[in-house]
């Protein structure tokens, strides 16, 4: 177990959490459509699509979740285990940048076959999941392989690239966030995530590493460089299990909200003044001159 840290700057974490971690701040996240069901495999699936799609502009991922989701019905979890050439059909037009309706398809014939052998993503996933491993990325890299897998064998062999970008797997040197963040999703139990998956120690997880988180973990002195990437996301999950060593992920949500709502960006302005991290964001700049 990891030395615990309860400092000024543990307090101001809780600070930040204390103001944003609450539903009501869910409106700009794409987390805002697996609300929207009631069933458990629909939310998962839900869940797992708007997580996919979550790169890009924010008005561009949710009008794209939105349209998705429409086609699919009422019922996504059902649209995806009954796929078939006239729900196909459903996908005709579909874009959301890199990713088309061809390549939605493409994954939906394979979750199709992984969902009516083993009931769900979640079990999908704790199959290849060791509670002795540090963390999920193990786990995450064995579900990736499994999926990636079939989809080869389908295609002769071969991946497909865009195929491939929406299931960016460790094992090819990406920080997986959209991964990561689903996983957030589905593991953390509060007022914002799901907790919709039982099988998985939320202390495994690992922090989303978007340009937001990024930006505030440089702030808070947890990693150094200019890139993010796995590796970077394991480390500032370390820094935080010092502080949550059962929760290491817990402050994700809020602190992502000081970029997405209050636009940070890295340099001090008038809306910093109300600011959590102000002091440490003013002493980071200070020590950085």
């Amino acid at each position: 177990m990891p030395e615990v840290q309860t400092d000024a700057r543990t307090e101001m974490l809780e600070r930040v959490y204390d103001r944003y971690n609450h539903r009501r701040f869910i409106g700009a996240d794409p987390l805002q459509f697996a609300y929207r069901y009631s069933a458990p495999e629909d939310v998962e699936m839900a869940a797992f699509l708007a997580a996919a799609l979550a790169y890009g502009r924010v008005q561009q991922i949710e009008r794209s979740v939105e349209n998705l989701l429409a086609r699919m019905g009422p019922r996504p979890y059902k649209f995806v285990v009954g796929f078939n050439r006239s729900r196909r059909a459903k996908l005709a037009g579909f874009r959301h940048r890199f990713t088309s309706g061809e390549t939605l398809a493409a994954l939906f014939e394979v979750l199709r076959s992984v969902l009516r052998e083993e009931g769900s993503l979640e079990a999908c996933f704790a199959r290849g999941y060791d509670p002795g491993d540090a963390d999920v990325v193990p786990a995450l890299t064995r579900f990736c392989d499994r999926i990636s897998d079939r989809h080869a064998r389908r295609r002769g062999g071969t991946l497909d690239r865009n195929f491939m970008y929406l299931l960016a797997s460790p094992s090819r040197g990406s920080a997986s966030k959209r991964l990561h963040l689903f996983l957030r999703w589905m593991v953390r139990d509060d007022e914002v995530d799901l907790g919709l998956w039982t099988s998985i120690d939320k202390a495994r997880l690992i922090v989303p590493m978007d340009v937001h988180m990024g930006r505030l973990c440089h702030i808070l002195g947890l990693y150094e460089g200019r890139t993010v990437s796995l590796k970077t996301a394991v480390q500032v999950t370390r820094g935080f299990a010092k502080i949550q060593p059962t929760d290491p992920v817990k402050y994700d949500f809020a602190l992502s909200r000081i970029g997405i709502m209050e636009n940070c960006n890295g340099r001090c302005g008038p809306a910093c003044e109300a600011c959590e991290l102000l002091e440490t964001c003013l002493e980071r700049e200070n020590w950085r001159r």
